[in-house]
Parts: C-alpha cells; structure tokens; sequence
C-alpha cells in the first residue's frame, strides 16, 4: 500500500485488563461529529507509524504504550477523500485513557462493540479482531486456514487486486468466517494477499528482514513463525503461527 494522497491514519484498539475495548465519540466541530471511532489521529510526515501511534495516543487519551501489535492497514473512501487506516492492538499501556480532546470515551465489551455506531471505516477491523495472537487452530467459528494450494485452486487467476480492505472484511464479516493461506515464504504470501486472502501464515522461519519487508508491503496480518510474539510485532507481523505442518 504505498504512499499517495489518502490520509494516513494510526488507530488503535485499546484494551483493558478486563478485556474491555476503548471507543471515542468525535466533538462536535470535527468532520463526522457524534460518530464513534477507535482513538488514533493522522501520522506526521516523515514520522514512523509506530511513532505516530504512540504520539497520537499520548496527546488524546494520556497514556504511554509499550509493544502495540499490528494489526491490519485498510483504506476506506468518504465523499471528502480517503483515508489509510494503519490499526493496532494495544494491551500494554502506563496510564489511565482520559479525554484530552474534547472527546467522550467509553470502554464496551465484545457484544457492546459490535453494537456501537462506529465510523464506517472502523468497522472493519471488528473482524480482524477475532484472529488470535497465536494460531493453533486451522478453522475456528470465525477463521478457516488453507493451504496454498487448496486456496489458489478456488481462484480462477491469482492476479485480482485484493487484500484485507474494508469491503473484503466487510463481505468476510457478513459470512462469519475470515479466510487465511498457510504459505511457503515470501512469493506465495505476496501471491495469496494479492488473491484476496484475509490473512498469512508462514510455514516457514524469515530472516528478520525479509519478515518486515513483506508485512511493510502487504495489508493483511501476518503470522510468523520461528520468533517470539514480541519479536513478531517488532517487525510487523500480528502474531505466531503454531499450526502443525
């Protein structure tokens, strides 16, 4: 997803030790005032997205972050242009969320989430938020995980533009089941994400580089093998694959 003229936005889903998620209604005076949103706000020129993120949230809600997991990228189109979406999970934070803005916030649990008013670009990301940080499981209620061959024989080319965008989460969502390729490096995971895969989980280890080099050019999650969680997040990736085979 690489630079143009859409806004580019960090966003987080903050989460409480009680597994609370943290939403925030935008002031009035603001563009979409009233509606609901994941707190996040537009990431500087020349600033990382991890950085932006921290700053964001430092400056909204008050509090200092400490190893975010990525989560998704998605774009979303509003009649007054678009926006780029850059989403983490924060479950690890010092400090209480408080309004700095002018804004009213509000902890909801899973079912209050879903029932929320959330601006339409968020709302996508209520799916990507039933993958585990871990993978153990190859089909759950909300995800199944095919192998590559399996899933490129369901397509009739490999070449549609596709990936993790708020209209595939959207459709996703609607079914109730979120599609993920078990991939054997780099090209069938560049290949699956173009095909439309909603996720990527690597059979194999990357060396570092190579990991953060493809979870910079993909949208969808990544789960990696071989590495620590912490490490994964480091370089971009949403989680560890621990599926057998």
């Amino acid at each position: 997803m690489g630079s143009d003229r859409a806004v580019q936005v960090a966003v987080a889903v903050v989460i409480d030790r009680r597994g609370r998620v943290l939403i925030a209604q935008r002031p009035a005076g603001k563009h979409l005032a009233g509606a609901w949103e994941f707190p996040g706000g537009k990431i500087e020129p020349g600033e990382t997205r991890r950085h932006g993120l921290a700053r964001e949230l430092e400056e909204e809600i008050g509090i200092t972050i400490e190893h975010p997991r990525p989560l998704m990228r998605l774009r979303h189109a509003y009649p007054s242009g678009e926006v780029l979406l850059d989403v983490w999970v924060v479950r690890r934070y010092r400090g209480e969320p408080r309004s700095l803005d002018g804004q009213e916030l509000r902890w909801c649990d899973r079912e209050g989430l879903t029932n929320a008013q959330l601006l339409p670009a968020d709302r996508p990301i209520l799916a990507a938020l039933r993958l585990p940080e871990r993978l153990c499981r190859s089909a759950t209620r909300w995800y199944t995980v095919y192998g590559f061959e399996v899933f490129s024989s369901s397509r009739p080319t490999l070449t549609q533009a596709g990936s993790m965008s708020g209209a595939g989460v959207a459709h996703a969502a609607g079914t109730g089941c979120l599609e993920g390729v078990l991939c054997n490096g780099v090209r069938e995971a560049e290949t699956a994400a173009a095909a439309g895969a909603h996720f990527l989980a690597l059979r194999t280890a990357l060396p570092p580089a190579e990991l953060a080099a493809l979870c910079e050019r993909v949208s969808v999650p990544v789960f990696a093998r071989g590495v620590s969680p912490q490490r994964a997040w480091g370089q971009g990736a949403s989680g560890i694959n621990a599926i057998a085979g």
